[in-house]
Order: C-alpha cells, then sequence, then structure tokens
C-alpha cells in the first residue's frame, strides 16, 4: 500500500509527466485529477477511456469525503479526509483522580455483536448497525494495508473522531511485558496540541489488567455543577491474540454528547481492527529491517561460499571494515579462504577499481622476494639487466595482500616495518625513496603472538599488522557449509571438464559430513575435482571421492541404507587391522608387513578408522 498526500492539484494517469502514474492499459495518459475546492476535494474525470469511479458509481466530476474509495483501472484509493496529523501530538498525562459517582458499562471483545451474526437481524435499529458495520469496513480499508505505524495511528484516530462524538483521544502503545507506556499518539479537538490529554489511571488499569472496553458516564450530579472534566470516558485494548499492544482511549466533557453503549460496542471492534493493523506494520517493519539487513549482505561482493552463523560473520566483518584504510591481518588454518577475504574486502572498498596485488611470501627466497616486493634498479644484481617495479608499485592506489606474512625472514620484517610506518620504500639498489598509497592486508596460517613471544617474529610489525584481525573459521567449525560448498565446486568443475554433474549423491553427501577436513575448504574442492574427473555417472558417487573419506567412520554409524557397500568395506578393514596387530602383538611394523602395506598408509589408516579406540575396548573386554 502507498500513502500519497494531496496537495492543491493532483493529476493521476499512465503518462509520465503524472503526480501518480498507474501503468495500466485501462488508465488514460491523464486518466483524472483531484482538485482542492472550497474546504474539499473533487474527483473529475478527464476523458478517461475506462472512466473514473467513485464508491462503485462512474463520475464526471464528484466531491469527495473522508472513506471514500476511488477506482482508477485496476487500482482503488481510498480517501482519508483530513485525519489530523500535526507535526507534533498533544501530551498525555496519566493522573489518578478519587473515584466519583458514575455508570460504568464494560465489554470482552468476545462478547460483541458483530462477532454474533444471528443476533443482528433481532436488533431494533438494524439500519444503525448497518451504518456501524458500514463504518468498520472503512476503517479495516483504511488502516489494513498500511506500512507506517505512526502514520497508521494518525489516521485511525482521524477516522474514530468521524464516528464518534469524542473531545479528544489518545493511542497509548504499550511496552511488551510491563505495560508501561512506549508511545502514544494523542489529539485534544477543543484546545488543540498545546494542551495535554488526560488519561485515568485508574481506568487505564482496569482495562491493561482485565483486558476489558469500559465505557464511564458521570453521575447527574457532576453534570449540574459544570465539571469541565470528562463527563464520558471510552477505553479499549488493543489485543493482538493474548499479547496487549496498547490502548484506545476516548473522553468528552459535554454532557449532551455523552457515549453510549452502542458506542463502546463500536470502539471495541475498531481497537481490534486496529491491533491487527499496527501489529501488520509492526511486523512489516521489522521484516524491512531484517531485508535491509539481508540485502546489504546481499549487495557485499565477494567470491565466498557459506551460509552459516560463522560465515555470515564474516560477511558482517568484511561488510564493516572494507570502507576504511585499516591494516587487516586475517589468521586461520590453511585453506580456510584467508585470499577470497583479502579480495572480498579489496572489491568493496573505495580502492576496488585499482590493482589487488597478492604475494605469497613463502613461494620465494629472501632475496627474490625482497625483488618482488620492492623492485629492482638496472645492475643492482648480476642478472638485474633492466629496472623493474615490484608489486609495491605496481600496486599503487589499489591493495597489496602478504599471504603467509609469518615466514618473511628478520632482514625483510624490519624493511617491510619501514613501508608500513613511513609508506615509501626504496628498490633494491636504488638511493631515492618512492612514495606509495596502498593498502595493506596480510594472512598467515601462524600464531603470530606466539611467535612473538619466541622471538620468531618481530613485535613492532606484528602490531602494525594487527590494527584489525579476525580469523577464519576451519571448516569443521560450519560443518552444515559442506554441501554448498560442495554443489559449488562441483558445478564448477563439471563446466571446466565439460561433463553434465547432476550433484552429489546422498550417500557420497554422508561421507562428506563425516570427514574432519584438516585441509580445510582447499582439501574439500580438491576431492569433488577429483570426483568429478574420474566420475562416470551424472551424481558423484562414493567410489568416486578420494579413499581416506571412506574410510572414515562416524560414531553410532547404521549399517542400514544404501551406504551398505562402502561401511562394510571399512568395516573389514578394520577388522584385518586389528587381527593384523593381535598377532603381531600390537607391533604397527609387524603388522603392516603381515597386511602387505607400508607402515605410514597402515598409521594413516588406524587413524581414519580410529582402530586405537577399538583396541582399547578390546583390551577392557
Amino acid at each position: 500500500m502507498s500513502v500519497f498526500r494531496l496537495g492543491d492539484r493532483v493529476s493521476i494517469g499512465s503518462g509520465e509527466g503524472n503526480d501518480i502514474r498507474i501503468e495500466e492499459e485501462a488508465v488514460s495518459g491523464l486518466h483524472c485529477t483531484v482538485e482542492s475546492a472550497d474546504g474539499q476535494y473533487v474527483v473529475r474525470d478527464l476523458e478517461s477511456r475506462s472512466g473514473t469511479f467513485v464508491n462503485g458509481i462512474p463520475v464526471k466530476e464528484r466531491a469527495i469525503a473522508s472513506g471514500d474509495e476511488v477506482a482508477i483501472g485496476n487500482t482503488v484509493f481510498l480517501f482519508s479526509g483530513e485525519a489530523p496529523r500535526p507535526a507534533e501530538s498533544s501530551d498525555v498525562e496519566v493522573e489518578e483522580t478519587a473515584a466519583r459517582r458514575a455508570q460504568v458499562q464494560q465489554i470482552r471483545y468476545e462478547e460483541l455483536t458483530f462477532l454474533r451474526p444471528e443476533s443482528l437481524a433481532a436488533l431494533p435499529a438494524p439500519e444503525r448497525m448497518a451504518r456501524n458495520l458500514s463504518v468498520l469496513l472503512r476503517i479495516s480499508t483504511g488502516i489494513g494495508g498500511m506500512r507506517d505505524a505512526e502514520l497508521l495511528t494518525w489516521t485511525l484516530l482521524g477516522m474514530v473522531f468521524d464516528v464518534i462524538p469524542a473531545e479528544r483521544g489518545a493511542i497509548l502503545l504499550m511496552e511488551e511485558g510491563t505495560q508501561e507506556i512506549q508511545s502514544h499518539t494523542a489529539w485534544d479537538r477543543v484546545q488543540g496540541p498545546d494542551h495535554a490529554v488526560q488519561v485515568r489511571q485508574g481506568i487505564l488499569r482496569r482495562v491493561t489488567e482485565e483486558r476489558i472496553s469500559i465505557l464511564e458516564n458521570a453521575g447527574d450530579a457532576a453534570s449540574a455543577e459544570g465539571d469541565m472534566k470528562a463527563q464520558s470516558i471510552l477505553c479499549a485494548p488493543l489485543l493482538a491474540g493474548e499479547r496487549l499492544l496498547g490502548v484506545l482511549y476516548l473522553d468528552t466533557a459535554n454532557p449532551s454528547t455523552r457515549f453510549s453503549e452502542e458506542d463502546l460496542e463500536l470502539l471495541s471492534a475498531i481497537a481490534g481492527l486496529a491491533a491487527m493493523g499496527i501489529e501488520n506494520a509492526r511486523q512489516f517493519e521489522r521484516l524491512k529491517q531484517e531485508n535491509d539487513r539481508l540485502r546489504a549482505e546481499v549487495s557485499l561482493t565477494h567470491d565466498m561460499v557459506g551460509r552459516s552463523a560463522r560465515m555470515k560473520e564474516v560477511y558482517q566483518f568484511i561488510e564493516r571494515v572494507a570502507p576504511s584504510e585499516a591494516t587487516v591481518l586475517i589468521q586461520g588454518e590453511s585453506g580456510t579462504g584467508k585470499e577470497l577475504a583479502a579480495r572480498a574486502i579489496h572489491k568493496n572498498s573505495p580502492r576496488k577499481n585499482a590493482a589487488f596485488v597478492a604475494l605469497n611470501c613463502a613461494a620465494f627466497t629472501e632475496t627474490l622476494l625482497e625483488s618482488e616486493l620492492f623492485g629492482h634498479e638496472k645492475g643492482a644484481f648480476t642478472s638485474a639487466i633492466s629496472q623493474k617495479k615490484g608489486f609495491l608499485e605496481v600496486a599503487e592506489g589499489g591493495t597489496v595482500f602478504l599471504d603467509e606474512v609469518g615466514e618473511l625472514s628478520p632482514i625483510l620484517q624490519a624493511k617491510l616495518l619501514r613501508v608500513l610506518q613511513e609508506r615509501e620504500f626504496m628498490r633494491v639498489g636504488g638511493t631515492r625513496p618512492i612514495k606509495i598509497d596502498v593498502r595493506f592486508l596480510a594472512a598467515t596460517n601462524r600464531d603470530l603472538q606466539k611467535a612473538v613471544k619466541e622471538n620468531g617474529f618481530r613485535g613492532d610489525l606484528f602490531h602494525r599488522l594487527n590494527v584489525i584481525s579476525i580469523w577464519l573459521p576451519a571448516l569443521r567449525e560450519h560443518p552444515e557449509d559442506i554441501p554448498l560448498l560442495a554443489e559449488h565446486f562441483a558445478a564448477r568443475y563439471a563446466e571446466k571438464c565439460n561433463r553434465v554433474v547432476r550433484g552429489i549423491s546422498q550417500e557420497a553427501r554422508v561421507c562428506l559430513m563425516r570427514y574432519e577436513w584438516p585441509g580445510n575448504i582447499r582439501e574439500l574442492e580438491n576431492a569433488i575435482e577429483r570426483a568429478v574427473v574420474v566420475g562416470t555417472s551424472e551424481w558423484i558417487l562414493p567410489e568416486d571421492l578420494p579413499e581416506m573419506l571412506l574410510e572414515t567412520e562416524s560414531e553410532g554409524e547404521q549399517t542400514q541404507g544404501p551406504a551398505n557397500y562402502h561401511e562394510a568395506v571399512r568395516r573389514l578393514k578394520k577388522e584385518l587391522i586389528l587381527n593384523a596387530l593381535e598377532k603381531s602383538g600390537g607391533n604397527i611394523s609387524e603388522a603392516a608387513k603381515t597386511l602387505g602395506v607400508h607402515g605410514n598408509y597402515l598409521h594413516r589408516l588406524m587413524r581414519n578408522l580410529d582402530v586405537r579406540a577399538a583396541m582399547k575396548k578390546q583390551n577392557k573386554a
């Protein structure tokens, strides 16, 4: 639902120049106008193709009142008249007054006549009931689709004033559980917004505690004395199921317009509709906030895969740090995707259109790494036949990613520290410092804090790199992402190998989920690549996976189901190893000779099949 504020003249049609544009075939380019004239609004049809309808009747020109429906094509507008929405509402004062002689009536929502259709025909004034039902329909239509809770309360209060002769009104929304007033919308129609709307605490307490609607009319003595306080009060709870959202409160000091029992029923019914509308608006606002958060996640540019809570934390971290210029240290085990995280930080930073240069500090010798990082001058060493720019110069304006930074030699650590401090360097063999404008990202699978304590890494460099840091989770810490990652890699390598792979079979999925993945995502990627290459069916099967995955046995594993073959093979291997160890008296080398396998392979089998635990059980038995 959309809300449009009317000025002196509003044009409606399918053309681009209209104030309200409706892109429907049945709507003419300039279909109609709504204009202010003599304190009211008038709808004028401009010889449209399909006509303009007010309350279902085709019109050429018609003044409209609050609650009228204007249909244009398939779009229906509800005119809300002059529903009060001042810049600021009246204040609300909750007053504790002494009990007075008054007539009090009460009703519960489930007792309303509106909810018992069989009783409607027996009422003495069916035309009045028809009018009230029409009022409820108009209010339901007017507020049912509103998505702005504040606008809804103002619109509702204005509609209530149209049908119940109240001088003052307030909608009090309460905090769930405490029944403390959280917000209010209030209006004094007689004295204006500068005067507070007084709410009787005794009535408020009864309504909120007993969940009933109350009508209180002051006695004749109070009326005769000209008491300017409220002569008549209506108060109804706003209930969404069992939850109390607030109350709807009305009063009047005019004895000639006292509220009636019919007003009590009508206000109770309106409160029921209002509660649903407020709850829907609140839910919409909550969903909008969640949608905005999810859109922010979606707008984050990255090549990472994962929907687990741990990965969402990583995405949120990237979203927060990417716009800054701070140095980021990315830590984690090998294969957890540290370079992907670094690339994601770069892609979402202001430097995204400049270069991203990645350098693996463990892949070069010290001399070659220095040349690659800083560049060299011609003649700096024997093979330096020309000048060469280093990675720092190539990345000017962009990002430098130093992977495995913990492997830097002490000499290079000192030189990198100077670059981070001064933002300048000298080429190998050079004499002139070169200024740079780059952002540094670094990654390591080592515990640098421990390395600093053991004098294996410079403490000052660690603190320069560790401005902001994050630990990427190992794959075993978010196993729920394994199927998603596996499907992603299967699709990628199927395309590369020009193979049709429809997915991963349930049996293979079980094997993937029970393996611990010490090599993390990189090991999973390699396993799926192998499965795609060696597989022959449209599905990745257990026999396509590396043998070590098939040898891993999960605790409490069942022998029934489609994976019986592979489970039986594992159990047979385990039994053979146990028998060989028993014959050799626990000597693994002798057992390996008996089985005809290498000792290292037997050690791996024993670890994957958890043979040592089985041996302990046998010894206890």
